[in-house]
């Protein structure tokens, strides 16, 4: 069984610490905690062991969900990748500061491609009623949330009902907005680091974001800051596939500043 006691006694010398695998893993995890990411090859030379037995432990940890496996070694795994109905409990003040924030993305006459997300239905739902525009969404949650919208044009894409994410996925999906040219699309992103770039907890919903994300003229994110610097199994594309990310104040600013390097705006709510 893996510990996730962050408290418990760093070794301050760790090439000379001999330990059992589970305290070895224990040490892992508090030094994730504490430098936000794990390198393999820089954690075999610093417990004088094998890459093989750090990538070992990296797996384990994985299979645990304790953190999320990424070329090289592994970083924190999204928050987003807890139940839907546990996210929409969680942070809802800060994510309508995030929608707040967002609506200086947003102007009159525009297609907008609003992806599914609960920070996104937030925004949904603060859109002004004098905007005109045509929302185009995977999310049913966010098309009824526009139905009485007088400016608003809604389309709801076809396609399977994905579950875990509350959005629809699958070809005709796929289909519908491959012939869509957005002039902004918001992405619903469980994570984002300049590791690893933009990533998701399922595949058909990555293939879906990367459609609509390369249909559209500018491409935004509305992200808590928990979600910075973490990592889901599915990559949608790199940093720099995003223009403009509304985070909240507390935000890293290492996080921010390695980001930013990819050419990332970032709008702080």
């Amino acid at each position: 069984m893996i510990m996730q006691n962050h408290a418990g006694r760093r070794p301050q010398t760790p090439a000379d610490w001999r330990a059992s695998p589970e305290e070895r893993r224990s040490w892992l995890l508090e030094r994730l905690h504490q430098d936000g990411r794990l390198v393999a090859v820089r954690l075999a030379r610093e417990l004088d062991t094998s890459e093989d037995t750090v990538r070992r432990d990296l797996r384990e940890l994985a299979a645990a969900g304790l953190v999320q496996r990424v070329h090289g070694g592994a970083l924190p795994p999204s928050p987003a990748l807890l139940p839907l109905a546990t996210r929409r409990e969680r942070g809802t003040e800060t994510k309508e500061r995030l929608a707040i924030a967002a609506l200086n993305l947003i102007h009159d006459g525009q297609v907008l491609l609003l992806d599914g997300g609960t920070t996104n239905l937030a925004l949904a739902r603060r859109l002004p009623p004098a905007l005109r525009l045509t929302v185009i969404t995977p999310s049913p949650a966010i098309a009824l949330a526009l139905a009485e919208h007088a400016g608003a044009e809604v389309v709801l894409l076809g396609g399977r009902l994905d579950r875990a994410s509350q959005t629809v996925v699958g070809a005709s999906a796929l289909a519908a907005v491959g012939s869509v040219r957005a002039d902004l699309c918001i992405l619903g992103v469980c994570s984002l680091a300049a590791e690893v770039g933009v990533s998701v907890a399922g595949y058909e919903e990555a293939e879906l974001k990367r459609t609509m994300a390369a249909g559209a003229r500018v491409v935004a994110a509305l992200l808590t800051a928990d979600k910075l610097g973490t990592a889901a199994p599915f990559v949608v594309g790199p940093p720099e596939m995003l223009h403009h990310v509304v985070t909240e104040r507390a935000a890293s600013e290492a996080l921010i500043a390695g980001l930013s390097s990819h050419g990332i705006a970032f709008h702080h709510a």
